[in-house]
């Protein structure tokens, strides 16, 4: 039998040379001084060798325990040689199928019927609330708990809606490695009923008039960037969804002052992927005077670049949402009013000041008929009317409010 001692102080001659230690082990000195275990064996009548590691990464003992392994492995009729293969392949296929890997598969499949904005926003979910946590485990190895715990996190920002459509996500992720006979199991629909319950409500509107007016004074009033003071006044003007307002080219305002109506592109509004080629489905707002003043002043500030809205930092990208409805938390309303609510505000201000217009009201939030013949009629049908109701609505929110020009002026943020 081998000692270690033996071993170590054994040196490389001019040929390699074997050192037997008991039941076929032995190490193999190479002229470079390299100790190879190895383990010489019979199955099915056939001498064959195995290949346990490298002295003394592998030590003695090691050996012996791997040698002892295989011939338990020849006693149930296997060939170790063949065990240690196929180890080898399904720890490369682990690393192949990590839980990253596999959702970047997933996510490249997908993209393609997602919008632009929405596909972005997938992926930056997994890559910041999923992959730290997740990415590097395979994915057949993932449990329950795992998952818990990586959506726990997002919980406790707290963001439980966020929470709740990375659970979804990372679902979605799992449904596809079963289909893809990666994974048996979805743990990510396990831990539905353990996430912290979510608490849905309006996102928060002031619906009063005289309130109203007065939260876009302070605004006015409050130190700000002239271009974020314009979104919110344009805004407030339109009721324009915020992703819409803060994406918009000076390609769509390039003869505003003569039209008098802004033609927003159905690839920027909110419906689905196969309708935002469609012209059809462009949205037509006629503007108010006051509309039309406020974007004349806002080219004065961003005219030469190719968006109304462009961020502070970085011209060729437009502006973050976030902007206007920091500044609306500024001038003292967080969670009382905020960008989207102008929307609610102007819908039910005018509904009650028009119970007739429902319709028109509708048609100018973006509220479209399904029918497509329908939509294009009530476009065509209703623009005179619309452009009544918006002049209504600027007088009452924005006739006394201080001229657009003078937002260009006053103290900065």
């Amino acid at each position: 039998m081998l000692t270690d001692t033996q071993i170590r102080n054994t040196k490389a001659g001019a040929k390699p040379f074997k050192l037997y230690d008991t039941a076929g082990l032995f190490i193999q000195v190479a002229p470079s001084g390299s100790k190879l275990w190895r383990l010489k064996y019979r199955f099915q009548g056939k001498e064959k060798l195995l290949s346990l590691g490298k002295y003394p990464a592998v030590t003695l003992s090691d050996a012996r325990r791997q040698r002892d392994a295989a011939k338990a492995d020849l006693a149930d009729g296997n060939d170790p040689a063949i065990k240690k293969k196929l180890a080898k392949q399904i720890r490369s296929t682990q690393v192949e199928n990590t839980f990253e890997a596999v959702a970047l598969e997933w996510y490249e499949l997908q993209k393609t019927q997602w919008v632009d904005r929405h596909a972005a926003d997938v992926l930056a979910s997994l890559q910041k609330e999923a992959f730290p946590y997740l990415g590097n485990m395979p994915i057949a190895d993932i449990k329950a708990p795992d998952v818990l715990a990586c959506v726990r996190i997002v919980e406790k920002r707290p963001a439980v809606e966020t929470a709740r459509r990375l659970r979804q996500r990372i679902s979605a992720v799992f449904e596809y490695a079963i289909a893809t006979a990666r994974a048996d199991t979805d743990p990510a629909a396990i831990i539905r009923k353990a996430m912290a319950p979510l608490k849905k409500g309006r996102q928060p509107a002031i619906i009063n008039l005289a309130d109203l007016v007065d939260m876009l004074r302070k605004v006015d009033a409050e130190p700000a960037h002239p271009v974020t003071k314009l979104a919110i006044r344009i805004i407030a003007l339109t009721a324009v969804r915020p992703g819409t307002l803060a994406t918009t080219p000076w390609a769509e305002w390039a003869d505003i002052a003569e039209s008098k109506t802004w033609r927003i592109s159905a690839a920027r509004m909110k419906m689905k992927l196969e309708n935002k080629e469609d012209e059809q489905r462009d949205h037509i707002l006629p503007l108010a005077d006051a509309t039309i003043e406020a974007i004349e002043a806002l080219r004065i500030v961003s005219g030469r670049g190719p968006l109304a809205f462009p961020n502070a930092r970085h011209a060729h990208k437009p502006m973050s949402e976030n902007a206007m409805g920091y500044l609306i938390n500024r001038a003292g309303y967080h969670q009382k009013h905020v960008p989207h609510g102008f929307r609610a505000a102007f819908s039910s201000i005018m509904n009650e000041a028009r119970p007739a217009d429902r319709f028109v009201i509708d048609r100018m939030l973006a509220h479209i008929s399904k029918d497509k013949t329908e939509a294009a009629y009530n476009r065509a049908s209703h623009l005179e009317k619309q452009r009544d109701i918006a002049e209504q609505w600027a007088a009452m929110i924005a006739g006394d409010l201080v001229p657009a020009a003078q937002l260009l002026e006053g103290p900065r943020r």
